[in-house]
């Protein structure tokens, strides 16, 4: 807020996680918006901001990712979020088309020969028994597997691998050597992957080792999705004329889906993990929360 009110542009977007607006929980927006009028006291501004959260999914991205985006023109002038272009299942009357998939995104990539792709850690060689698109609640009572955990005692991202026939689930900038997605290959994914996920022009080099790498994707904005609003930014905002045809950013939509990859059987070594186990008590009620209840009384 310091530069905008230095450098008052034109136009600026913020971007941050969806739960900044969530309901009880938005004093970072409340701050961001409280600041944005002190600006144009003091520097005699109009911007009038306008935010909400999108799902990159929505507009062509081959992920799942949900982000608020604040956009505010110096001028005053209200922007309008350009309207969705794509659905999980559009209706056949509809101008939507289907969803970007992984397997759009990644059929033709091949893994860089220097890269260290294997999983590590003590649930690495659990991967390749669950189906791509699932994740560790195939091994729970309520799943298809062996009962090796309980109902929704992990992280969703535990064990979680990519379906070939849907979008990513989003990227995390700082995963455990058991989060993923993962690869259905039962590998993590690449650098070249990860930017094709997240729509990275192909040309694109990520510098750093791997926790560097997939730290700088995971706090990245897919850049199909900047585009698509730089789009409507410079015809609303700017006065510029607009541009025609598809999103440059856009994946090229694959004509066929390959049949899943194989599913191996539970190793031995997980064998005295299977039985009766609790599912998760619910919210407020785990393990961290009553933990941190009695150190409070």
């Amino acid at each position: 807020m310091r530069v905008i009110e230095e450098v008052r542009p034109r136009v600026f977007v913020l971007e941050n996680v969806e739960g900044l607006a969530f309901a009880d929980k938005d004093e970072g927006l409340r701050l961001v918006l409280k600041r944005i009028e002190q600006v144009n006291r003091r520097a005699g501004c109009s911007y009038k901001p306008v935010y909400r959260v999108l799902n990159a999914a929505n507009y062509g991205v081959p992920q799942m990712r949900e982000r608020l985006i604040l956009v505010a023109a110096r001028d005053g002038t209200e922007f309008k979020f350009p309207a969705e272009t794509h659905a999980e299942d559009p209706a056949d009357d509809s101008a939507l088309e289907p969803w970007r998939t992984a397997w759009d995104a990644l059929a033709d990539v091949k893994p860089a020969s220097n890269e260290d792709l294997a999983l590590k850690g003590k649930w690495a060689s659990l991967l390749p028994s669950i189906p791509e698109g699932q994740n560790y609640l195939f091994h729970t009572p309520e799943g298809h597997g062996l009962p090796l955990f309980g109902w929704r005692t992990r992280y969703w991202s535990f064990l979680l691998k990519l379906a070939k026939n849907r979008p990513s689930w989003t990227i995390p900038a700082q995963p455990g050597p058991s989060i993923g997605p993962f690869h259905w290959e039962n590998r993590r994914l690449s650098m070249r992957e990860l930017c094709r996920l997240q729509t990275f022009p192909d040309d694109v080099q990520i510098e750093g080792g791997r926790t560097a790498i997939q730290r700088q994707l995971g706090n990245a904005v897919p850049s199909l999705l900047a585009e698509v609003l730089a789009r409507e930014i410079r015809v609303q905002l700017l006065g510029l004329p607009a541009l025609t045809g598809a999103a440059k950013l856009l994946p090229a939509k694959q004509p066929e889906v390959p049949r899943r990859f194989p599913v191996r059987a539970v190793p031995a070594e997980f064998e005295k993990y299977k039985g009766a186990h609790k599912p998760h008590p619910g919210v407020g009620r785990g393990p961290g929360a009553t933990a941190q209840l009695k150190a409070a009384v």
